[in-house]
């Protein structure tokens, strides 16, 4: 099988109604690195969450601003780095939330990090002030994984 081996980049202005365009680009490249549907749509739902996050938080909804989406595929390892010059953002700072009491309160929001987490398989973050913030997201292609794909 041939993966997609070179680094793709796209940018976008900070608006909610740019994500789709993100959604497909990210779709586009996990499936041709050979992830099955389900997967690629795991990454695209984590890479998703990352923008939404640097939208609403590091730029408050300004919509003047970019983000860049930077995919570099390399052997069995997908990575997409989310690339803003916002507000920094320390992840040690926010705690996992209590998924239980979160239901039962019927609060809205919250959940970023943690779905994030449980979508791909590492989450980095690299930040200081005054320079750009990444967010990585990473997902390794397992070798049943490419067996799906036949």
């Amino acid at each position: 099988m041939s993966r997609v081996q070179k680094r793709l980049t796209k940018t976008i202005e900070s608006r909610t109604n740019n994500l789709l365009k993100v959604r497909e680009f990210v779709l586009e490249a996990a499936r041709a690195f050979g992830f099955s549907e389900e997967e690629a749509s795991k990454i695209v739902l984590a890479v998703d969450e990352a923008c939404t996050n640097v939208i609403k938080h590091a730029y408050h909804y300004a919509p003047d601003k970019t983000i860049q989406i930077v995919i570099e595929p390399n052997k069995d390892r997908f990575q997409v780095t989310v690339i803003d010059d916002g507000k920094a953002f320390n992840p040690s700072a926010v705690k996992l939330p209590d998924l239980r009491q979160h239901l039962t309160h019927y609060r809205r929001g919250g959940l970023g990090i943690y779905l994030m987490k449980s979508l791909v398989d590492k989450v980095e973050y690299k930040y200081s002030p005054g320079k750009k913030n990444e967010v990585r997201l990473i997902k390794y292609l397992s070798p049943t994984t490419s067996n799906a794909r036949g």
